[in-house]
C-alpha cells in the first residue's frame, strides 16, 4: 500500500531522543519514578520551615510570659518576689534569673528549688540519640539550615555574660534568643528590663520542639520509604511488562533480518490488548508478509527463468537451422520465427521489469488527484487513432467532470486501463464491442470493462491474475507475456483498491472486469452514490 507522502529517512523531531536514547528503558522508567519521589523528599525543606515557625512561636511566647512576670513583680511587694519567681518557673518549665542594675545575680529559680530542666550530656545518652542527632545534621546540611550558636552557661553568672540582656539594656526592648544545647536541642531565652533597672532572664530547654520535628521527620521518612519501595516495584513491573516484550520482539526482528531460519516465530502476545500487543501482532504480520514477499520473489524468479527458456530455445533452434537450410523460403520462415522470438523476449523483459518495480515505485510516489473520466477518454481516443485489431469497437460512457476523482499516480492508472483494454480486445471476436463505464458508488469509483468474448470461468477468476498465467485465444499464443493482469492488480492494490472479474449484467457471453478505487472526494453535491 503506497503512502500519500514520501517517507523521511530520519526520525521526526518530536520522536528523536538525544542523551536519553542511550539509556536503557528500564533505567529511564526507574529514573522518572525516582525523580517524582525526589519532589516528595522536598518535604524535608518543609520540616526546616516547620521547625523555624515553632521556634519563633516559642520565642514570642517566652517574651510575652517574661514581660507578664516583670509586670507582676513590679506590682508585688519585694518580700513576695522569690515566691512569685519560683511559681512562675514551675508553671512554665523555665529557669528564671533576676539581675540587679549593676549586673549581679540576685535571684535564681534553680536555687529556689524550682528545677524544671537539665542540659543533657550527649556522651551519656543511648546510641539511638546519636543516630537521631546524626540525622538532624544530615537534614540540616541538605536544606542548608542556619545553625544556632551553642548554649554555654557562663562561668561567672552576671548580666553582661548574656547577649540578650546586653541588647535589652541597650535598646530598652525585650530580647529573645535561640541556642543549641550540647545534645542539639533548642534552648529558648528571653530578657526583659524592669523599671528599677534590674533585668529578668528566662531560659528553657525546649526539647519538645526537637521531639516534634523528629516525629514529623520519621513519619515523612516512612512515607518516603514506602513510596520509594512501591515506585521501585512498579518500575520493575513496568520494565517486565514493557521492556522484556520489546527485547523479545527486537531479537525476533534481528533473526528475521539475518535470515537464519526459514520461519522465524515473532511472538504475537495475544493476551495483551495494549500498544505492545499491537506492535507484536504488527511485527508478526510484517514478518509473515515479508516471508510471503520473499517466497513470491523466489517464485517470480523461477517463473521468469521458465518463461525466458522457451523463446530462447526457439530462437536458438531457428538460428541453428539458418546455418544448414539453403532454401530461401525455409530461411525466410526461420528468420520470421527468430524475429518473433526476439519480439517476444523484448516484450517479456519489458513486462518483467515493469512487474518487478511496480511496488517499489508506488511506495515512493506522491499521489495526486486524478479524474479518471478524461484519463480513460484520452486512452480510448489514442487507441482508436492507432487502430484496433480485428475491427473491435470501443465505447466509453464518460462521467461528468470531477466526479470519478481518485488519489493516485496518473501513469500507473493509465497502465491499468491499457492492460485491461488489451485483455478485453484480445478476447473479443472480430467486430466485437468493448464497453467501458466509470461511475461512483459507496464512496468508491468503479471502472467496469465488458467484452463479448468467451468469458472467464469462475474457477479461473483468481488464477488469471497470477504472473505468467496466460490462457489465450487460438492464434494469439506468444503475443502476450501473461503479466498484464498481474501488473494491473498490483497497481490497483497499491492505490488501496481492488479488481475483480464477474459476468455481464445482460447475461450475454463475455467477461466483466471491475476496478474499485477509493474516491478522493465528492465535489458535485448533485451526485449521490448508487
Amino acid at each position: 500500500m503506497a503512502p500519500d507522502t514520501d517517507s523521511p529517512k530520519n526520525e521526526h523531531s518530536d520522536m528523536a531522543l538525544r542523551w536519553s536514547g542511550r539509556v536503557s528503558l528500564t533505567w529511564r522508567i526507574l529514573a522518572i519514578n525516582i525523580f517524582a519521589l525526589a519532589l516528595l523528599a522536598g518535604g524535608f525543606f518543609y520540616l526546616d520551615s516547620y521547625r523555624t515557625r515553632i521556634v519563633d512561636a516559642r520565642l514570642d511566647q517566652s517574651q510575652r510570659e517574661l514581660r507578664l512576670l516583670a509586670i507582676a513583680l513590679e506590682s508585688t511587694p519585694p518580700a513576695q518576689h522569690n515566691a512569685l519567681i519560683s511559681a512562675f518557673a514551675k508553671q512554665g518549665d523555665d529557669r528564671i534569673r533576676r539581675y540587679a542594675p549593676d549586673g549581679r545575680l540576685v535571684t535564681d529559680s534553680f536555687r529556689l528549688g524550682a528545677f524544671r530542666y537539665e542540659l543533657r550530656d550527649p556522651a551519656e545518652e543511648a546510641w539511638k540519640r546519636h543516630i537521631a542527632r546524626f540525622l538532624d545534621k544530615v537534614v540540616d546540611g541538605i536544606v542548608s539550615a542556619d545553625r544556632p550558636p551553642n548554649f554555654i552557661e557562663p562561668k561567672i553568672d552576671r548580666a553582661e555574660a548574656w547577649p540578650e540582656i546586653v541588647a535589652a539594656r541597650r535598646t530598652g526592648q525585650d530580647q529573645t534568643a535561640n541556642r543549641y544545647a550540647p545534645d542539639r536541642t533548642s534552648v529558648i531565652s528571653a530578657a526583659a528590663v524592669m523599671q528599677d533597672g534590674s533585668t529578668l532572664l528566662a531560659t528553657e530547654n525546649a526539647r519538645d520542639i526537637t521531639k516534634t520535628v523528629r516525629a514529623e521527620r520519621l513519619r515523612l521518612g516512612l512515607v518516603l520509604a514506602a513510596a520509594i519501595l512501591a515506585s521501585v516495584l512498579l518500575s520493575l513491573f513496568l520494565a517486565r511488562t514493557i521492556v522484556l516484550p520489546l527485547r523479545r520482539l527486537a531479537m525476533a526482528a534481528v533473526r528475521v533480518r539475518l535470515g537464519r531460519a526459514r520461519e522465524v516465530t515473532v511472538p504475537r502476545l495475544p493476551d495483551r490488548r495494549d500498544e505492545i500487543g499491537m506492535l507484536a501482532r504488527a511485527l508478526s504480520d510484517m514478518s509473515h508478509g515479508l516471508r510471503n514477499r520473499i517466497d513470491a520473489t523466489d517464485a517470480f524468479a523461477a517463473d521468469v527463468s521458465h518463461e525466458l527458456k522457451n523463446p530462447i530455445a526457439s530462437l536458438r533452434s531457428a538460428l541453428d537451422g539458418l546455418e544448414s537450410v539453403e532454401k530461401p523460403e525455409l530461411r525466410a520462415q526461420l528468420l520470421g520465427i527468430a524475429k518473433d522470438d526476439v519480439r517476444r523476449l523484448d516484450r517479456l523483459v519489458t513486462d518483467i521489469a515493469e512487474a518487478s518495480r511496480v511496488d517499489a515505485q508506488l511506495s515512493r510516489t506522491r499521489f495526486e488527484q486524478v479524474d479518471l473520466g478524461p484519463l480513460i477518454e484520452n486512452l480510448v481516443v489514442a487507441r482508436e487513432a492507432r487502430g484496433v485489431e480485428r475491427k473491435v469497437r470501443l465505447a466509453f460512457a464518460r462521467p461528468r467532470k470531477d466526479v470519478a476523482v481518485v488519489m493516485g499516480e496518473p501513469q500507473r492508472l493509465s497502465r491499468v486501463i491499457e492492460n485491461l483494454l488489451d485483455n478485453a480486445i484480445s478476447f473479443s471476436p472480430d467486430g466485437g464491442l468493448v464497453q467501458i463505464v466509470a461511475t461512483v458508488a459507496d464512496q468508491e469509483v468503479l471502472v467496469s470493462m465488458e467484452d463479448e468474448g468467451p468469458g472467464v470461468p469462475p474457477q479461473e477468476r483468481e488464477t488469471v491474475f497470477r504472473r505468467f498465467h496466460s490462457v489465450r485465444p487460438e492464434g494469439q499464443f506468444g503475443k502476450h507475456s501473461g503479466l498484464g493482469l498481474a501488473i494491473a492488480r498490483s497497481i490497483v492494490e497499491g492505490h488501496q483498491g481492488r479488481v475483480s472479474i464477474g459476468d455481464r449484467d445482460d447475461e450475454q457471453s463475455g467477461a466483466r472486469f471491475i476496478v474499485r478505487l477509493p474516491m478522493a472526494q465528492i465535489r458535485d453535491p448533485g451526485i449521490t452514490p448508487d
